[in-house]
Order: C-alpha cells, then structure tokens, then sequence
C-alpha cells in the first residue's frame, strides 16, 4: 500500500494533510511560536514550537507513537520539524506551503478562544 509518509522526506498538500489528520491517520503538529498559534491553527492540531523541538522537547502525548505531520507559516519551519523527528526515528512529514496554503484552500482555521483564527 502507498503511504504519504516517509521517513525525512516527501511533502503533504494541506488538503492532504487534513483529510489524514481528519482520518486520525497522522496528527497535525503545529510547530509556530505560540502568538501564531493564538491567532489561528488547524482544529485539532497539538502544538509544540519548533524551538522547543530544537531544544530537545518530547512530543505532545497524543501524538507519540503516531505518524506526524508538521505545519507552520509557510512551510519552511515544518520541513525543518520534520526532518527533526525523522531523525529521531519518528515517521514525519510536513505540509508545503503550511497555513498559509491551509488558509488559501479554504480549510478550516480556528482562533484561540474558540472561534475563527487568522492566519500570521
């Protein structure tokens, strides 16, 4: 069976990236610094900052021993997350282009308190 997850490598479409999360196939790890994450994140995405995982954080509980997929701004802090955890020996991809290609799909975005989040 074909499998969108590599060890370091290959890249998810947000779309694809919600559907697996959706699924409970993967878990959306956000890795932007927690005013971004405030403003708006994926529903149901764990956060953990990729400068805590650079410091040698643990993952959120709910997302050890499970495939993750790495989101940020852009892309470019998520490819760096999921090479990160490669490393480590977890099954970890991110999604190109992050939430602002999540955003420009049309893909839910949820603020901090509850409601609508934007994008920053």
């Amino acid at each position: 069976m074909f499998t969108l997850f590599r060890r370091g490598s290959g890249r998810l479409t947000p779309r694809q990236a919600h559907e697996q999360a959706g699924e409970g196939r993967s878990v959306l790890l956000d890795v932007r610094e927690a005013a971004e994450w405030a403003a708006g994140h994926a529903p149901g995405a764990l956060h953990l900052p990729l400068s805590r995982l650079q410091e040698g954080a643990a993952l959120p509980e709910a997302a050890r021993g499970r495939p993750v997929v790495a989101i940020c701004r852009s892309g470019n802090r998520s490819r760096t997350a999921a090479r990160l955890l490669a490393a480590r020996g977890l099954e970890a991809t991110d999604v190109e282009g992050g939430m602002i290609a999540w955003a420009r799909e049309g893909l839910p975005v949820a603020g901090g308190r509850g409601g609508s989040g934007v994008v920053r």
